[in-house]
């Protein structure tokens, strides 16, 4: 790929939209992705795995995490899915020494372990024809003043206040450039990702404030020069301070093979969001790559996708697998993990390196990609929404004498489609506004609210007025049938109504059953449905309810 005004092209000068996911949590951990973010660096985990197992085992964890969270069948996966490139997050100490540990002042020890990797993926995405975008997210002493994204320890020099961190971030994109300079496969190189600092005022601690960045400028032309030398061909992809986003002094750019790179995270997906960005652009002649979002509903998905494409701005994903829902894998969290948690967070006891050992064998397990929970209403909701607003069954369902619909398995598709909720999304960067999606954080990450009961069973709760969901079933002949479901109110009566294809057919009061899991069946008899396709729809006329199934029976 190359740069051909403001778009990305390929090597027949056709447009590329990236739209692409990043591997986070393979080489660089953070603490927020295994429930453990106030441990925040990744060093500061592996210290408290080491105090529980020892150093001995401890390195054998890792070797195996890294062997486990990444492989062919993630890359393979991700391409079927739709992706078509890929954002490698890299440690810098898979590929080179701490300057620290070096023997001899201002060297540089190459390891073997980071290019290896790199050879790896680069040919899982060669085989898919998938573009990887090298993205160096921890430099030699850290980029920053968020620790856990660089997993910088702030007792020593950062990158900013320490020549030889500078010389080895140089020196390992030089390395880098000439390994991959052939490679047509090698997307582009990410210089340093989201860097924040205040070069003029340590007060300024996200360096969302800095005017002339000129520190961060010197060293991007610095790298860009070491990567010059062997390699002409490579995009060069930048990013401002300030998290990515704060291009003041950054500008004007210094290589014609150039990309802009800005996050987008928890605002508002209309143009004026990133109309700083298009303006930067547009003064520029230069591309611009979303080289980091996510984080969020699938609502707020399709519609921060929908905005860049329209503009030919390509993006990349934040990540693709980590404990949570709002990304396409979910990895499971062991039994007795909570055990490791509350201690490391000093609010439980110590357990024995016999359980520790244990519960991390499982984690270890549960990283595989055939033990991840796959989401694919996140997958539909950044593929297939981005072009189309109709619904399709979150899982088949064909009606011959009966079937039971879970309430959580409502329709795939955009709000207001296959569904209506009054809070679908996070704006956690927009003052004021406090919403945040599924509320529950459990089974899909669309807007309803959902959590797990004892059994780890999933319902909708938190029914709000007005809110509705849609099933689309079908029936194997246009037949009579029963419809029960299973609801509950803790301290307030609710109004149901349910409709078939659109015409209502009854409305249903929700008594108050004594507790949220307090389940009671409500019934409608005679229930008509058409040979074929028929959609159900549950609407909250009165809310305050929770909703757990939908029985159909002949009888």
């Amino acid at each position: 790929m190359k740069t051909n005004g403001k778009l990305i092209v390929d090597d027949k000068n056709q447009k590329v939209i990236l739209r692409g996911m990043g591997l986070g949590g393979w080489q660089l951990q953070e603490g927020y992705m295994y429930k453990l973010g106030f441990l925040g660096q990744q060093y500061r985990i592996k210290e408290s795995i080491s105090d529980l197992i020892g150093p001995k085992e401890t390195d054998l964890f890792y070797e195996k995490w890294l062997a486990n969270h990444t492989r062919k069948i993630d890359i393979d996966s991700m391409a079927a899915w739709g992706f078509n490139s890929i954002r490698l997050p890299m440690h810098y100490n898979l590929y080179t020494l701490p300057v620290e540990k070096e023997k001899v002042k201002g060297q540089n020890t190459w390891l073997s372990k980071g290019f290896e990797m790199t050879d790896s993926l680069l040919a899982w995405c060669k085989a898919n024809k998938m573009y990887l975008i090298l993205d160096l997210h921890a430099t030699p002493g850290g980029q920053g003043n968020d620790l856990a994204i660089s997993d910088r320890d702030p007792a020593k020099p950062s990158l900013w206040e320490s020549e030889e961190n500078q010389q080895k971030t140089i020196a390992l994109w030089r390395k880098l450039a000439e390994r991959y300079k052939d490679e047509p496969w090698i997307g582009g190189y990410d210089i340093i990702n989201e860097p924040n600092w205040g070069f003029e005022s340590k007060e300024d601690f996200r360096g969302t404030a800095e005017n002339k960045n000129e520190p961060l400028r010197k060293l991007m032309m610095d790298i860009t020069k070491a990567i010059r030398e062997v390699d002409q061909k490579h995009i060069i992809i930048i990013e401002g301070n300030g998290f990515g986003n704060n291009y003041r002094g950054v500008l004007p750019l210094w290589d014609n093979n150039t990309v802009l790179s800005f996050h987008k995270y928890g605002n508002f997906n209309e143009t004026k969001a990133i109309q700083n960005f298009l303006d930067l652009s547009a003064k520029n002649n230069v591309p611009l790559w979303l080289g980091e979002s996510g984080e969020n509903s699938n609502n707020w998905f399709t519609e921060a996708i929908g905005l860049v494409e329209s503009n030919d701005i390509g993006w990349a994903w934040w990540q693709n697998k980590k404990m949570g829902i709002n990304n396409p894998l979910e990895i499971k969290q062991p039994e007795g993990y909570q055990k490791l948690v509350n201690y490391w967070s000093k609010k439980g006891e110590k357990p024995t390196a016999a359980e520790a050992q244990k519960i991390l064998d499982e984690l270890l397990e549960n990283l595989k990609l055939e033990n991840n929970i796959y989401h694919h209403d996140v997958t539909d909701a950044m593929f297939r929404q981005i072009h189309s607003k109709t619904t399709k069954p979150f899982k088949p369902v064909t009606i011959t004498k009966s079937a039971i619909i879970k309430a959580t398995d409502f329709d795939l598709g955009p709000q207001r489609q296959a569904y209506f909720d009054r809070d679908t999304a996070s704006y956690h960067y927009t003052p004021g506004v406090n919403t945040r999606g599924n509320r529950g954080n459990t089974y899909r990450n669309d807007g309803v609210d959902i959590r797990a009961d004892t059994n780890g069973e999933p319902y909708v709760f938190s029914f709000e007025d007005g809110e509705w969901l849609k099933y689309s079933v079908k029936a194997k002949s246009k037949k009579t049938f029963i419809i029960k479901l299973k609801v509950s109110a803790e301290n307030k009566d609710g109004v149901i109504a349910f409709l078939v294809n659109e015409k209502p057919v009854a409305k249903l009061p929700v008594p108050q059953t004594g507790g949220e899991e307090t389940w009671q069946t409500v019934e409608i008899k005679n229930v008509s449905l058409a040979k074929g396709s028929n959609v159900l729809k549950v609407v909250a006329e009165k809310g305050g309810f929770t909703f757990k199934e939908i029985e159909v029976s002949d009888k």
